[in-house]
This record gives structure tokens, C-alpha cells and sequence, in this order.
């Protein structure tokens, strides 16, 4: 009966399952087996691909991000295409401020072309108070005067003895006279050079090989002049447009005639209007804030370091501090410290790196930290005329009867006007940011003058920071001083200090 009950069994499966008869139930179960292995391999085959594959696109992915953050549009970048933060030891997107004495020793020369950005302090709103900690055990307040330029003012960033000194080191160096007269009523002033040439005589002494054609090379040859008696860069800057426009690339007399009546034509030239017409009587000096220089100046480098978080060597590498004596009816009529940038002009600072094909060298100070070193019983206020206006049109300056860059007559029309207080400074920015943590275009609110001395004396001090706006260009020049400090220190180690005479022979 079992038997039986197992034959049924094995029919019931067999029709169930289609199989064949029982002789060949042993081979067909171990086919099934060894595929059903073959299945399972294939699946934890497949999975261990794909981690792997995963894993691989993960570390790519990665690695990408590390060398995307480390190589910001921030870095500068030399000449040749390397990253000059390779150059230094170390490298640090916000430096720190210099030591109290801010040299620029030895040691310190690999920073020179270290990568770094251009921290600005925010403004937040007209009114806004912020604390700032400038020396130890003593907290300053920084008021926000105006966004438009963004500028700020400290009082009391340095003492009535720091000011009393500085002022004793600029009488003991000896001051130069500064003065600019402005044309008196009725006199026509004149924009037209000191040596009255003819067109064809002005041709005649640009065309070098006297072929009678004109070349872009010819024209910029004789562009070096640093007083505006020969050609200026706007009068320049016309003549090269209208080769432009050339077919040949090349001017003849009539076409030089065209562009250069044109050029010397009052009213035609906009860009660094207000510069050329810049008015000033007053007196000032030079001081140097480096190594060896009084331990004041050096202290005053310093606060602003610290101030302005900018990396130190942009500070030790710019102009020395520049100080100025008012007396009664002393003033300055209203200008931009800075200049607009453009492909014909290159920054005094950088000349060393400079493009030696450029018509002119300007001034390049990204911000002024101004020191007042007395304060003045009647007159002597710095003024912003146009400071937070809606708009800016240079045109607006100037209209029937009101002329605001003349201080002399319109000084209570500025919208900010700051009297002299000792021991107050004012800290500005003469350029916008370009968005990605450098040196953008000319902020023209900065537009700035000092009002007539009506009663007392007025001493101030200028600090600028020299900034290219090509980043690349700053970079060549930082690295192209550090090796002349190396070389300057390899010859002259038995100086004490180091000579800078290249500079400045100054206090």
C-alpha cells in the first residue's frame, strides 16, 4: 500500500510539472540547480559593479569640488599662467594685519604674490554705528556717513600726541607748495598745450620716418608727457578712435586733421574732465611708514591694516602717507583720488610691470583713509558734493551760475560736508567691488574737496592704497619687487636699514 501511495505521488508530479520519467529525475534536478547557481552569481556580480561604479563617480565628483574650491576666480594668477599663491609658502584668502612695525623683511617676500582678495566693510546704513577694536583695551565707534561713496568716520583713531607728531615730522622734512590756481573772473581758461603747434607742424613731429602716413606706434611714442603740455591721453585717445576706423590702419594729413581739430575741441572730452580741471592751493610733504621711519607712522600702517582687513603687502607696497598744511583761504576744488581704468593708461604703482605701450600713468588708490590732525576754528570742511545723490551726470556739476567742484563759491552745497576735528579720520572707497572680491570701476559719488580755511590752520594726512584693477598685473608687480628686495639684500646686508632711496629719502 505504500508503494502504491508513493507511485501515485510521483504521477501526481509528474503531470504536474511535464516532467520525463523517473530514469532521468536524477540528471534533470541537478541541471536545475547548477542554473539556478549560475543566477545567483550573475546578480552579486552585477551589484559589485555598480557599487564600484558608483563609489568611482562619487571620488571623481569630489575631486572636482576640492581643485574647483581651491582655485577660486579670487586667486591671482601670474603671467605665465601658474597660480602665483604657488609661489609663497602658505596660502590665505583674508591675510592678517601686519606686525606693529610692518616691515617688509626677508622673510617676507614669498607673501608678495600670495593670492588674496579685497575685503570691504559694510556700510549696513547712513547713521549705522559699529564697533571696531584698533588697540588693545579700547573700542572705537565707525560711523557710516554715506553709501554712496561708502564712507565712514572714527573719531578719535589717533591721539592728539600722534597728531602733534606727525605734523613736527612734516615741518621738520619741509613742506612743497601745491598750488593750482584757478583762472580769475574773466579769464578764459584754456585746455590748449603750453607750445602752439599748427595741425600739420603736430603731424609733421608725430610721422618719425616722414613717410607722410600716420602709425599707431608713431602716435603713442610721443604720449609720455607728465604735464599735459603735449598731447593729453583724451586728446590721444580721439586721435587713436579715428585710426581705428581707418581701412589702412594708417592716417594721412586730411584724415590727421579730421581727428585732431575734433580732439582739442572744448566740451569733447568727458573721461578725466574734472581731473584736468582740478584747483588746489595748499602745502604738503611726504612720509615714509616703512622700516626705520618714526614708530607713529608705522603705527598709524598698522590701525589701517588692521581697519581694513587688506592684505599688508598692498598697504607696505603703496604711496607714502602725504600730509597737508591749510592755511587761511587754503583749499582744494572737488576731484576723484583714483582714476577710471582704461586699455591706454597703466597704473603709476605698477609701472615696473607696466604695459610700456600705454599713453599715460594715473593714480590707482582703491580707497583713503584721511587723518585730521588739527582741528580748524572756522572753515576747512571736506566735502562730498554729489554723496548719496540718486544719480550721477557729470553735466549736473556744472550749470548756469552753480559750478559744485568750485569749493571756493559753492562749498555749502555739498551733501556731506565734515568739519576738521582732531584726531577724527575718514575712511572711503574710491572704487565698487567687481563682484568677485576685487577692484571694480570708479565710484564717481567719491567726487570730494576740501572748503576754504577761513580762520585757523588745517593739517591732514592722506593714506591711499594702491590696488591695479587687473589682477594679474599687481601680481607681476608684487612678485617683480620681492626680487629686487632679494637681489637689493644680497648686496647691501651690511646697511642698516635697508636703502630706500628708489622710493622715497624720506623720514
Amino acid at each position: 500500500m505504500e508503494n502504491d501511495q508513493g507511485d501515485l505521488m510521483e504521477q501526481e508530479e509528474h503531470e504536474g510539472s511535464d516532467k520525463p520519467p523517473s530514469s532521468l529525475k536524477a540528471p534533470l534536478r541537478s541541471t536545475r540547480l547548477n542554473i539556478q547557481r549560475s543566477n545567483v552569481c550573475s546578480r552579486a556580480y552585477f551589484v559589485v559593479i555598480m557599487v564600484f561604479f558608483h563609489v568611482y563617480i562619487l571620488n571623481v565628483i569630489g575631486l572636482l569640488l576640492y581643485v574647483h574650491y581651491n582655485n577660486g576666480p579670487g586667486d591671482l594668477v601670474s603671467g605665465d599662467g601658474v597660480s602665483s599663491a604657488s609661489v609663497g609658502e602658505s596660502k590665505s584668502p583674508l591675510p592678517h594685519p601686519a606686525p606693529a612695525a610692518g616691515d617688509l623683511t626677508l622673510h617676507e617676500e614669498e607673501d608678495y604674490t600670495q593670492s588674496f582678495s579685497l575685503p570691504r566693510i559694510e556700510g549696513i546704513r547712513v547713521g549705522h554705528v559699529q564697533q571696531v577694536s584698533l588697540v588693545p583695551d579700547r573700542t572705537h565707534e565707525m560711523r557710516t556717513i554715506s553709501l554712496k561713496p561708502l564712507l565712514f568716520e572714527i573719531p578719535g583713531f589717533l591721539s592728539e600726541e600722534e597728531g602733534r607728531v606727525v605734523v613736527q615730522l612734516a615741518q621738520l622734512k619741509g613742506l612743497m607748495e601745491s598750488q593750482t590756481e584757478a583762472p580769475s573772473q574773466g579769464q578764459v581758461e584754456s585746455n590748449q598745450p603750453l607750445l602752439s603747434f599748427s595741425t600739420e607742424e603736430v603731424f609733421s613731429l608725430l610721422d618719425l620716418n616722414q613717410d607722410g602716413l600716420l602709425q599707431k606706434q608713431e602716435i603713442v611714442s610721443h604720449s609720455r608727457s607728465r604735464d599735459g603740455t603735449w598731447l593729453n591721453p583724451d586728446n590721444l585717445r580721439q586721435i587713436l578712435t579715428g585710426l581705428e576706423i581707418c581701412p589702412t590702419g594708417m592716417l594721412t594729413l586730411e584724415d590727421f586733421r579730421r581727428v585732431y581739430d575734433v580732439s582739442q575741441r572744448p566740451g569733447q572730452q568727458r573721461s578725466g574732465k574734472l581731473l584736468s580741471q582740478f584747483k588746489q592751493r595748499n602745502k604738503h610733504t611726504w612720509l615714509y611708514q616703512g622700516s626705520g621711519s618714526h614708530h607713529v607712522l608705522q603705527t598709524l600702517r598698522t590701525r589701517l591694516i588692521s581697519l581694513t582687513r587688506l592684505p599688508s603687502t598692498l598697504v607696505e607696497l603703496s604711496e607714502p602717507l602725504q600730509v597737508i598744511r591749510y592755511d587761511h583761504g587754503d583749499f582744494s576744488n572737488a576731484h576723484h583720488d583714483s582714476s577710471p581704468s582704461h586699455s591706454e593708461t597703466t597704473c603709476a604703482h605698477t609701472r615696473l610691470a607696466g604695459n610700456t605701450s600705454a599713453l599715460a600713468e594715473v593714480s590707482c588708490r582703491y580707497l583713503t583713509m584721511l587723518f585730521y590732525l588739527s582741528s580748524v576754528e572756522e572753515g576747512g570742511e571736506t566735502t562730498f558734493p554729489v554723496a548719496d545723490n540718486r544719480t550721477y551726470e557729470e553735466q549736473a556739476l556744472k550749470q548756469v551760475g552753480v559750478d559744485l567742484t568750485d569749493t571756493r563759491e559753492t562749498c555749502g552745497r555739498g551733501n556731506v560736508r565734515i568739519k576738521p576735528t582732531a584726531g577724527t579720520a575718514l575712511l572711503w572707497y574710491n572704487h565698487l567691488s567687481d563682484g568677485r572680491g576685487w577692484m571694480g570701476e570708479l565710484d564717481e559719488y567719491s567726487l570730494h574737496g576740501d572748503c576754504p580755511v577761513r580762520r585757523g590752520v588745517k593739517w591732514i594726512a592722506n593714506s591711499w592704497v594702491n590696488v591695479d584693477p587687473d589682477h594679474q598685473q599687481q601680481a607681476r608687480y608684487q612678485r617683480l619687487v620681492a626680487q629686487r628686495h632679494r637681489a637689493k639684500s644680497g648686496m647691501e646686508e651690511h646697511y642698516q636699514p635697508l636703502s630706500h632711496s628708489d622710493l622715497h629719502q624720506d623720514l
